[in-house]
């Protein structure tokens, strides 16, 4: 574990500095390849996720570092769910069997996705509390838990998987904020408008698959 953290902490170093608050090169490397993946996921390449993959890493080290454990912990997940969603649209099907296509989810659909998400935002957040020493818990467990969501909907190519960042990715410019993680926070501010890019592309998308 010691030669681990001694391996990474180059990466943990400031690159610059941003209204007092120093900027590492771990951050600069996942803003570049985050931004460069949500380019991908708009126009449905694949290749957002080995993107995704790389960028998640990064953030783990990051988030980590500033006590942010659901959002660490995330990365993680996420960097394991980008290989399930590598492969769901490489050899993913649909409901009819074919191909994986971009689609709506129905009205069902976003009712259980939205109290999956209102349940399991007090769960985490008292796991949080109770296990570690974040100082943010709740702050910190809603976006994570919508996070997950968003990652499910886009693995299988559901539109409304937009509409689920776009919530997290406005909520996330706050909580990284308070965190003085300001790349990262310019990084979800853009993110947020890019989530609306993607709605509308995804929604041309699904109308043209009939």
């Amino acid at each position: 574990m010691d030669a681990l953290a001694q391996a990474v902490q180059p990466l943990l170093a400031p690159a610059f500095v941003v209204a007092g608050a120093d900027i590492t090169w771990a951050e600069v490397v996942a803003v570049v390849l985050s931004l460069a993946m949500v380019g991908c996921n708009i126009r449905v390449n694949p290749t957002g996720w080995p993107l995704a993959i790389a960028a998640s890493l990064l953030y783990f080290l990051l988030f980590r570092h500033s006590r942010l454990y659901g959002q660490a912990a995330l990365q993680l997940l996420f960097a394991a769910v980008a290989l399930w969603g590598w492969w769901q649209w490489l050899r993913g099907r649909g409901d009819d069997g074919g191909a994986l296509r971009v689609r709506r989810l129905g009205a069902a659909g976003r009712w259980r996705i939205g109290l999956a998400v209102l349940a399991g935002w007090p769960l985490l957040a008292l796991l949080l509390r109770h296990t570690t020493d974040s100082d943010m818990p709740w702050w910190d467990a809603l976006p994570t838990v919508g996070s997950i969501a968003g990652q499910w909907l886009l693995g299988r190519k559901y539109v409304e998987n937009w509409l689920v960042w776009l919530a997290v990715n406005i909520f996330s410019v706050a909580l990284f904020a308070l965190k003085a993680l300001w790349l990262t926070t310019l990084l979800y501010a853009l993110f947020a408008l890019l989530s609306v890019s993607g709605w509308r592309a995804w929604r041309r998308l699904a109308d043209a698959h009939g």
